[in-house]
């Protein structure tokens, strides 16, 4: 052991007054330097020395850290995640007009004097407004479609050719429908990414045909792949989007409305269109409200409190399960200085013999305790750091390593290393050297 760790020696006694106020600040400075690095070599050789003991109290703080890491990383990733899936649902400023359910005998009567929200309502209900962009009906079915090599059931949905654009359905492939095939009524049809890979693998689908209820459709665009938050996305990616006016012939002889979507202009303009889309819908049922208005904008926002809540909550069970591991690590570090502070009782003694401080020797088990601890986090913080590599391909804008979570994971550790540490250095550090060498 160095003459560094045994005592910090002071300036030799012939040196004069200038010499003092120079060389002994300096030398004070060399002398901790050497007694830290003799510190954190002897700790590693301690680690060495006792391998079965060292790798258990490494693990635990290994595996705190590592979950701080890679828990507040990948709830970052799932937020971020999140947040790109609520804004592709372009549902800011937008209303929703659906057939309401009859919950009483009275709404069932009631309900059968209307024949429903139908494509004839569309003259009425979706007649220009200054506070309206744009009016999006849609239908939707399931039937079954045939391809070469087999058949499928699938949703088949009637939409207008600006639905793709206001309702944020980008075309990865091809085209999308147009205000031409509407006019035409055409058998066309654009398939949604989902149902596209599962039919054609990788292969290119457009200008192929599938066969819907019997009548050839031509494939004429694919939709991008997209996040799944609503059910018309599950739909629209696992079905064809076809014209509405087609589906009106081909699909539903009773041209029954799904729902119609109204963009607004403005946000503000929410509670004047429900009451006008309302309004409008009674004129055209004879007086009977058999239909309900949604703001999309109002649920989306609720919805994303409910996740920012569910959120809240993961994060409090796994930092929860996080600290309980580096509580645990700790404890580790509390026996392994114990052992190691029964073990070195003779060179405790020897080294306060020669002159060593009770700080000195305080300084030196502490600094082994965040030694040990050190290692603990930097081992778990290469394989959360790797893991969030790994993981990075699944968010849309990769997975990078928290900061502030790996700030609060070593805080943790080497807080917990000198709370455990402190009691050993303690009594270390206040034994006396003919008790020691005893």
């Amino acid at each position: 052991m160095s003459e560094a760790v045994l005592r910090l020696g002071g300036p030799p006694s012939g040196a004069g007054t200038g010499a003092l106020t120079t060389e002994a600040p300096r030398r004070g400075v060399v002398l901790w330097l050497n007694l830290a690095w003799e510190v954190v070599r002897g700790g590693f050789v301690e680690l060495w020395a006792h391998k079965l003991r060292s790798a258990l109290t490494l693990t635990l703080l290994m595996l705190g850290v590592f979950t701080l890491v890679v828990m507040t990383s990948v709830l970052d990733g799932i937020l971020d995640k999140v947040q790109t899936g609520f804004a592709g649902l372009s549902w800011d400023g937008t209303v929703v007009m659906q057939p309401k359910e009859a919950k009483t005998n009275d709404d069932q009567k009631r309900f059968a004097m209307s024949s429903g929200l139908r494509y004839e309502d569309l003259a009425r209900l979706g007649a220009e407004h200054p506070k309206v962009a744009a009016f999006l009906p849609r239908a939707t079915k399931r039937t079954n479609i045939r391809i070469q090599g087999g058949t499928e059931r699938i949703f088949v949905t009637g939409v207008t050719p600006d639905y793709a654009v206001l309702m944020n359905r980008p075309i990865n492939l091809g085209r999308a429908l147009t205000s031409d095939d509407a006019r035409r009524r055409s058998t066309v049809t654009v398939v949604g990414a989902t149902l596209a890979a599962k039919l054609f693998g990788g292969a290119d689908p457009v200008g192929r045909d599938v066969i819907v209820d019997g009548v050839p459709f031509r494939i004429v665009g694919v939709t991008a792949p997209t996040q799944i938050f609503s059910e018309e996305h599950y739909y629209d990616a696992n079905g064809l989007l076809i014209p509405i006016e087609t589906y009106m012939v081909r699909m539903d002889k009773d041209h029954k409305l799904t729902q119609v979507t109204a963009k607004l202009r403005s946000k503000r303009d929410v509670q004047d269109v429900k009451s006008l889309l309302l309004s409008r819908a009674r004129q055209a049922h004879h007086g009977i409200e058999d239909v309900e208005i949604t703001d999309l904008d109002a649920e989306m926002a609720k919805g994303f409190a409910r996740f920012q809540e569910e959120m809240r909550g993961w994060r409090v069970v796994l930092s929860s399960l996080a600290a309980t591991v580096l509580l645990v690590g700790g404890v580790g570090v509390l026996s392994v200085m114990l052992i190691s502070f029964s073990d070195r009782r003779f060179e405790i003694g020897l080294r306060k013999a020669m002159g060593a401080s009770d700080f000195e020797i305080l300084f030196q088990f502490l600094l082994e305790a965040l030694v040990l601890a050190s290692v603990g986090a930097l081992l778990g913080t290469f394989a959360g750091a790797f893991l969030c590599q790994k993981l990075s391909h699944l968010f849309p804008w990769g997975l990078v390593v928290n900061p502030v979570g790996l700030a609060v994971a070593w805080v943790v550790a080497l807080g917990l290393a000198f709370v455990f540490g402190l009691y050993p250095a303690l009594r270390a550090s206040r034994l006396s050297p003919m008790e020691a060498m005893r």
